[in-house]
């Protein structure tokens, strides 16, 4: 095996954004990521603040998502969603791309669209993550919004919302990692479900992975790596790693 616990846990942006999720579940869900020290919480906006204020002092960031799920919001919207996201503690965004004028090939205004979010994230010293959701999409919509993610030194290219009809598959995340710039990761988002399905990823040059199914890949990595398991309770990490 050629990685450790760090190696696989940093690659995993806990996913909380079930819309079903009670602020319990979202608290509890917080607790999880802190204890098996993942990348980062994606969690519902309005529970950002929260999250940020549980992560601190930790090596997990707090994100949340803009223009989720469908990207069909205006531009001004996403950016006084990305200033309030960033005003609440956010460290990372994951915006959606507007689907519609991507398909119809306003490239123009998907660019704008894009840069009204890594601009105020950029100078607040944040990142962003543009999400394609290449499930509607053509190779030569998805290549050419690596291009411009590339141009506009986005922080990761990202292939889905995990909501939409389809999720990442090996066939796109190459196709991105080959057309994005060397600065620019690639994030793989629905449809990778166990451990084994991460490291192929991992093999492409994937650097992150949104997961709902966190604690059950983990604990099968340190199962593998002869790691003593991770205990967690609701109210608190207790031990582990």
């Amino acid at each position: 095996m050629d990685y450790q616990y760090a190696d696989i846990a940093k690659m995993i942006d806990h996913s909380l954004l079930n819309p079903t999720l009670t602020t319990v579940d979202l608290e509890a869900g917080i607790c999880l990521a802190l204890a098996y020290d993942v990348a980062s919480v994606c969690i519902l906006p309005y529970a950002l603040g929260r999250c940020a204020e549980l992560l601190k002092g930790s090596t997990v960031k707090a994100s949340t998502t803009i223009g989720f799920p469908h990207g069909g919001h205006t531009t001004a919207i996403k950016r006084a969603e990305a200033e309030r996201a960033l005003a609440d503690g956010g460290e990372e965004l994951d915006m959606v791309v507007n689907i519609s004028q991507v398909l119809g090939g306003n490239w123009d205004y998907v660019r704008e669209d894009i840069a009204a979010v890594i601009e105020p994230a950029h100078a607040a010293g944040q990142k962003v993550k543009v999400i394609f959701e290449n499930c509607f999409l053509i190779d030569e919509h998805k290549i050419r919004l690596c291009e411009i993610c590339s141009e506009l030194n986005a922080d990761w290219v990202k292939t889905s919302t995990g909501y939409g009809t389809g999720g990442a598959t090996l066939y796109d995340l190459k196709l991105m990692r080959k057309h994005s710039a060397p600065h620019v990761q690639v994030k793989a988002a629905g449809g990778v479900r166990d451990l084994d399905g991460l490291l192929a990823v991992r093999a492409l040059g994937v650097t992150r992975c949104g997961a709902s199914r966190t604690k059950d890949m983990l604990d099968e990595c340190r199962r593998r790596l002869e790691l003593a398991p991770i205990i967690h309770t609701p109210s608190g990490p207790i031990g582990g790693y």
